[in-house]
């Protein structure tokens, strides 16, 4: 593999409010689609050994509108299971636990659809994502979430999954995780597109 373009998926009205949004598919609001077309000619650019998207509508969705047609559906890249966290904000979060951080405290369990995920376990999803990755020729694309997208360059530095924390992630952004001299660096992080 020579380098991996990650693409969140563009604004839900979710991810606009603050709502942690994992297993929930939300659709792209207006200018989430929007935030996806831009990322087409940056697409453009570049032929793909290798394209994956979560399974969620509003990263297929973003994958399509980015001009990236042709996808496999990895389920590794679904968002992180918030659990009983499903849709609720943080300062909500934080009426009855103080303090409460995601990357620290984790979530509670929530219902059969949303059990909750540790870290430790979306860490090992990214680094199921990296192998493939690592396993294709050329280049590679990946359309996900923020923060499953975080913890696959925290694994890709080879920090713990926790270490997610350490890098934001805007919709509608692009990233590139590339090597320096055979060792894993981040090329470009969290880099916005205007739309046309």
């Amino acid at each position: 593999m020579d380098e991996m373009l990650l693409l969140r998926h563009g604004e839900t009205e979710w991810s606009r409010t603050g709502r942690h949004t994992g297993r929930t598919d939300v659709p792209l609001t207006p200018n989430g689609e929007e935030q996806a077309r831009a990322l087409a000619p940056l697409v453009k650019e570049c032929v793909f050994d290798l394209v994956l998207s979560s399974p969620a509508g509003r990263a297929r969705r973003t994958a399509e509108l980015a001009g990236l047609g042709s996808y496999e559906v990895d389920p590794d890249l679904w968002e992180w299971d918030y659990g009983g966290y499903e849709g609720v904000t943080t300062p909500t979060i934080r009426e009855t636990r103080p303090g409460w951080y995601l990357w620290r405290d984790g979530v509670t369990p929530g219902d059969a659809e949303h059990p909750g995920e540790t870290v430790a376990e979306v860490g090992a999803r990214a680094d199921r994502v990296i192998a493939r990755a690592l396993a294709a020729e050329g280049r590679v694309a990946l359309v996900a979430h923020g923060h499953m997208l975080r913890v696959i360059a925290a694994r890709w530095l080879r920090l713990p999954p926790e270490d997610g924390r350490l890098f934001k992630l805007e919709t509608g952004t692009y990233s590139r995780l590339g090597f320096e001299h055979g060792e894993p660096v981040v090329v470009t992080w969290n880099a916005p597109v205007t739309p046309a």
